[in-house]
């Protein structure tokens, strides 16, 4: 999909006002249609990825770029946003008064302004989007990869690369994370739904990894 816009985009570039405007709506009726809904029953990840056998792939492909386990990278965005693609923080109020929301946080893994704009930087990537699971998930990676290499915790960890990714390196580096009882609570909850995770795409892995038709020994396995 994501290719099909880009060469859609380059094809245009010549051509009159009236057929851009037709086909910017064009295009962002389809990356709405892209939008899919939070799957029914999030503490199963086998049953996620059979509401949405895509997203195995996406977080395989981040597995395989950053290596960062599958299930911890789903365990986050769990927890980041229900698995909901325009995920933000609630809007606060003073009285009558609109204060706007607490940060710039946004889509399936709640990616702030800074660290995303980090993210496309050293990535690169026109069209990636927070509100995109491939894309999230490959954020979460590199996030994670990044605080592996920079603080050495390992990929392994969720509990801790959780903590690092909410307050950030060098807030992490700082221990800001110690005094917040309600952060190091999400953080073993993040931790606990990992294992499980893990536990149960153990189960049904095979079911993912070669279920189209081309996928046979010796190129699935």
């Amino acid at each position: 999909m994501r290719v099909f816009f880009s060469r859609l985009f380059q094809s245009v570039r010549s051509t009159g006002p009236g057929f851009k405007a037709v086909v910017v709506l064009l295009l962002f009726a389809g990356l709405a249609g892209c939008a899919a809904s939070p799957p029914r029953q999030q503490h199963d990840l086998c049953a996620v990825f059979e509401q949405q056998p895509d997203w195995y792939d996406y977080a395989r492909a981040s597995e395989d770029k950053w290596g960062v386990p599958a299930h911890i990278l789903m365990a986050f965005v769990r927890h980041e946003s229900s698995y909901r693609h325009n995920a933000k923080p609630p809007f606060e109020w003073f009285l009558f008064i609109p204060l706007g929301r607490a940060s710039s946080a946004s889509g399936y893994a709640q990616v702030q302004d800074p660290a995303w704009k980090d993210y496309k930087d050293a990535t690169g990537g026109l069209f990636k989007s927070r509100s995109d699971m491939a894309d999230a998930l490959d954020f979460v990676g590199w996030y994670n990869h990044k605080s592996n290499q920079q603080l050495g915790i390992s990929k392994w960890d969720p509990k801790n690369l959780y903590l690092a990714y909410h307050e950030g390196h060098g807030g992490y580096r700082r221990g800001t994370y110690r005094n917040k009882q309600w952060l190091l609570r999400t953080a073993e909850r993040v931790d606990h739904t990992a294992r499980e995770y893990g536990a149960q795409l153990r189960r049904c892995d095979e079911q993912f990894r070669c279920r189209r038709w081309y996928q046979f020994w010796p190129f699935c396995s």
